[in-house]
């Protein structure tokens, strides 16, 4: 796992398959971002066979197959497209173009997963919600920071157990490191990357609706700004925002691209969820100055201070239940409806924000 670049972010965990050899077929369609990686980790670990990918680009495919040597490169997207045994496609193209991506996966009988965010306009939410209707198929989303995290996926089963009563806030910190010269140039076009609280906050959104328990949030306020790379006018690398669930939860996030060189790790990324009976903070990736290990969940409740570091404790169960749902056309990993919404809230909050000028 790349930990200088949150692009290259691909965890790796004990293999749990909830399926047979050959069960559960995929292809890998889109790796213009890192996360195709931690995508098809996830889902082999979980019992997936990485048969197929396609990608315009040869270099790309061919690190691909490097990393998942039964992968058949593929000569085209209609080729994958027409391969009878790929039930599922997962897909980190472009931002602007994983919907698309998406509507010709489904159309053609298979279900899609695709890198957050899932989509960058209400249009194409629209057009995706109207074709998993009209076909039945899944349109998956990679939230990375939480269900591939496993101090949040242990955060979760605290909460769910009751451990801090009602979650009536949630507060998210994104930072991640830029790397410059590794960005491709769609990186600092806001129509093609969907903008910084489209992209990178749509992971706080997808936190702050699972923590809460709530199925949709009003956008109070939002904010972008580009206030230090203004020789990419199109780029945007701070934005925050305020919510407030259908529930009455409150949230915050902010997000940014300000992680400095001297981090051990990509970003100093934390949660802090308020209970009415106590509260929880992840530190995700790094215990800044303390320890390098991510992973460590702090709980404190009515009977006392409590310090967990869980890494490698906890596993990824999100794999195996979205592979289970596409078989047995369940939804226990996330309901369709969930994973659209953290989608429409974070489009609406980049389509209302205040862009900070200075």
């Amino acid at each position: 796992m790349a930990h200088g670049d949150g692009m290259n972010y691909a965890p790796t965990g004990k293999p749990a398959p909830v399926c047979a050899p050959g069960e559960f077929v995929v292809a890998a369609v889109g790796l213009d971002h890192g996360h195709i990686y931690g995508m098809c980790n996830g889902l082999a670990e979980a019992g997936a066979e990485i048969r197929v990918v396609y990608d315009p680009d040869p270099a790309k495919v061919a690190a691909f197959c490097e990393r998942f040597p039964a992968a058949r490169p593929a000569p085209s997207e209609q080729d994958v497209l027409d391969d009878p045994s790929v039930q599922l496609v997962a897909s980190a193209a472009v931002p602007a173009d994983r919907c698309g991506v998406g509507l010709e996966a489904m159309d053609h009988g298979k279900d899609f997963f695709v890198d957050k965010p899932p989509l960058t306009t209400l249009e194409q939410l629209a057009a995706a919600r109207d074709k998993v209707v009209a076909t039945g198929r899944k349109y998956g989303v990679y939230y990375s920071e939480r269900l591939h995290v496993e101090s949040a996926v242990y955060a979760g089963q605290l909460v769910e157990q009751g451990a801090i009563g009602r979650v009536v806030q949630v507060i998210g910190m994104g930072p991640h490191r830029l790397n410059a010269p590794s960005r491709p140039d769609w990186f600092y076009d806001r129509d093609r990357f969907g903008g910084i609280l489209c992209d990178i906050g749509s992971h706080q959104v997808e936190q702050f609706l699972f923590f809460t328990g709530a199925t949709g949030a009003d956008v109070t306020s939002s904010r972008v700004a580009n206030y230090a790379h203004k020789e990419h006018p199109g780029f945007e690398d701070f934005g925050d925002c305020t919510l407030v669930g259908d529930n009455g939860a409150s949230g915050y996030f902010r997000v940014d691209w300000f992680t400095p060189d001297g981090l051990g790790n990509w970003g100093d990324g934390r949660t802090f969820l308020l209970g009415t009976d106590g509260y929880i903070e992840l530190r995700k990736y790094i215990d800044v100055a303390r320890d390098p290990a991510g992973d460590q969940v702090y709980l404190v409740d009515q009977q006392g201070e409590h310090h967990m570091s869980v890494a490698g404790q906890v596993g990824y169960p999100f794999f195996g239940q979205f592979i289970l749902d596409c078989l047995e056309r369940t939804e226990l990993a996330m309901t369709q409806e969930h994973a659209f919404a953290a989608a429409e809230i974070c489009i609406t909050a980049q389509m209302r924000a205040r862009r900070v000028e200075q």
